[in-house]
């Protein structure tokens, strides 16, 4: 099979492999699209290396159908369903080989392109918003990044929840967006002014892929008993936060990585997810937001979208047609 590979330049490269053989339980994918990530951007770079077992290329979300079953799987994954998987990485490629609790049915109706945007940013949310924050209906939630891949997926889950959402975007266009997905208060970066916002309207959940100086500058105006949730570092690894207001208001600094977590954890997010939101994606109440699909032997394209930051949604790999 064909993958894409990254050469001593950095560059990405359609190269062939071996076929993946399924292990005894696992059962084989064939991929029609993947979704891009930005910690796709970080392996490519060399900072963010596959978990042990996981393929060394790139991509942690995709759709396809199921091929081959190996031996000793007794499940209900049958040859010829239509799936999404979560993935330690392996996801730039013609197959993949996948433990079955990390599979989902693709919901009626979708493109496989529109589906490999589902499994990394609504798992992502889901563990963030609701295991390690315990969201709950009426409070409030900081989504940073908004009109990202990721935070076009928690925007509609927050409000489906029943949280109230303030967002940070970086540009009008992609405040529009954001508040047709129903976020309710929307912060430029580049005119608005997050901590001024955040005196008038504390939150009780923030969602940060920003760090640095801003979570340092803001934490303390978290309501009693808030959560900030550190995802990422996007806006640097360092910042002066200042101890009593935390002390003070119960504050809790959460950092948190889905790709690290073991896989029965993933198993019970993705479970959560099928029975709690996929109805939700099913009915169209949320629905993935979609940049550009880009065939993926244009991989460098995609790439290039999302290191430019000008995405709206999420930018998907075509594989299949």
């Amino acid at each position: 099979m064909h993958v894409i590979k990254v050469d001593e330049q950095k560059r990405l490269v359609w190269s062939e492999v071996p076929d993946p053989v399924p292990a005894p339980g696992e059962v084989l994918i064939e991929i029609h699209a993947a979704a891009l990530n930005r910690a796709d951007l970080l392996q490519r770079a060399g900072k963010y290396p596959p978990p042990p077992g996981a393929p060394e290329w790139m991509g942690l979300e995709v759709a396809g159908v199921i091929t081959e079953i190996g031996n000793n799987y007794h499940g209900s994954w049958h040859i010829g369903d239509r799936v999404v998987a979560l993935l330690g990485g392996g996801g730039y490629a013609e197959k993949v080989a996948v433990d079955p609790a990390m599979l989902l049915p693709i919901p009626s109706g979708y493109a496989m392109e529109e589906a490999a945007a589902l499994p990394e940013a609504f798992a992502t949310t889901y563990l963030n918003l609701v295991i390690e924050a315990d969201l709950r209906p009426g409070e409030t939630v900081l989504i940073h990044a908004g009109a990202s891949g990721l935070g076009t997926a928690a925007i509609q889950m927050a409000k489906f929840l029943g949280a109230r959402v303030i967002t940070t975007v970086g540009s009008a266009e992609k405040a529009a967006m954001v508040r047709r997905l129903g976020a309710d208060i929307v912060v430029d970066r580049h005119h608005d002014d997050l901590g001024k916002v955040l005196d008038a309207n504390p939150v009780d959940v923030v969602l940060d892929c920003v760090g640095g100086a801003d979570l340092g500058r803001n934490i303390e105006k978290l309501a009693p008993g808030g959560r900030w949730v550190l995802i990422a570092t996007l806006g640097g690894e360092h910042a002066e936060i200042a101890l009593r207001p935390i002390l003070k208001r119960g504050i809790r600094l959460i950092g948190s990585t889905l790709r690290s977590r073991p896989a029965a954890m993933k198993a019970r997010i993705l479970s959560e997810l099928r029975e709690k939101i996929w109805p939700a994606l099913e009915s169209g109440r949320i629905r993935p937001v979609i940049h550009a699909i880009v065939p993926i032997t244009r991989a460098e394209e995609a790439h290039a979208i999302l290191t430019g930051g000008k995405n709206i949604g999420k930018v998907v790999l075509q594989i299949r047609n």
